[in-house]
């Protein structure tokens, strides 16, 4: 027997240019795509602005999660990419802002870029459905 599955669907969808979709769920889990400084109309939010773009970010992760039928407070891990590690304390600072106790698990790396040279973070997602 195989698990329900079905594509989250945003509109407009700002990741369609790339063949990237926003996420799925899978049984009760939700997958989000890598969430960027991308606005709904695929322009990049924030360049040179650490926290315009993580704004935009979570703006983003909230929207899909939304379309998903779930929210912020149902997420259970984050993968977080940074480009500059020297921006870790505000990765901090921004889980007690757009999280509540219990926090989510939580993995965050350096790399050397992201899939746009102006991206500065990238934030993928694991959700309760």
């Amino acid at each position: 027997m195989s698990a329900y599955k079905q594509v989250i669907k945003l509109n407009p969808d700002p990741l369609a240019a790339f063949a990237i979709s926003p996420g799925w769920q899978v049984g009760d889990l939700i997958f989000l795509s890598g969430q960027a400084a991308i606005d709904e109309q695929g322009q990049i939010v924030g360049v040179d602005d650490f926290d315009a773009q993580l704004k935009q970010v979570f703006a983003n992760i909230d929207r899909v999660l939304r379309a998903a039928g779930s929210s912020r407070d149902q997420i259970v891990k984050v993968t977080i990419y940074l480009t500059d590690m020297s921006n870790f304390p505000k990765i901090v600072a921004a889980r007690k802002t757009y999280f509540a106790p219990p926090y989510p698990a939580d993995t965050t790396v350096e790399v050397n870029a992201l899939a746009l040279p102006e991206l500065m973070v990238e934030i993928d997602v694991i959700a309760a459905a």
